[in-house]
């Protein structure tokens, strides 16, 4: 199955979208295409209840976790860490770098057997604007 995640790159959502680009030698923009064109699948639930490790991002995107964890990480974060690109399922600390945030809730503590994702999916990541990412949250 192909799961389709909206998501809002950078600013307020993807705080470390600049430092991604910077440490890749690319643009924001270039990061951004890169992120939303790769061929991913989930490989891995864990760290916490739902959160999915995605395995298929390009290279180019890698890039070393945190060496200082943050605190809290809003929930729908994407981040990258290391090779890999994940889904914040719920507001926890992380080390992964911030690059954009997803208005879906993909997973729910108190119905894990309705999780969004599940091991083997593929993942397609599609750029969304301001706008529809408010859309989504009054729906």
């Amino acid at each position: 199955m192909v799961v389709d995640i909206p998501v809002l790159y950078g600013g307020q959502h993807g705080i470390d979208l600049n430092h991604v680009a910077e440490l890749n030698n690319l643009s924001d923009t270039e990061v951004i295409e890169l992120h939303s064109s790769g061929d991913y699948h989930v490989s891995f639930i864990g760290f916490t209840p739902g959160f999915p490790y995605i395995s298929g991002m390009v290279e180019k995107l890698a890039t070393p976790r945190l060496e200082n964890p943050r605190k809290r990480v809003p929930a729908g974060s994407i981040g990258i860490g290391g090779s890999q690109t994940g889904i914040y399922p719920s507001s926890t600390p992380g080390g992964w770098n911030l690059i954009g945030q997803t208005p879906l809730h993909i997973f729910d503590i108190q119905n894990p057997e309705k999780a969004l994702l599940k091991i083997g999916d593929r993942i397609s990541f599609n750029p969304i604007s301001e706008t529809e990412f408010e859309r989504w949250h009054q729906t």
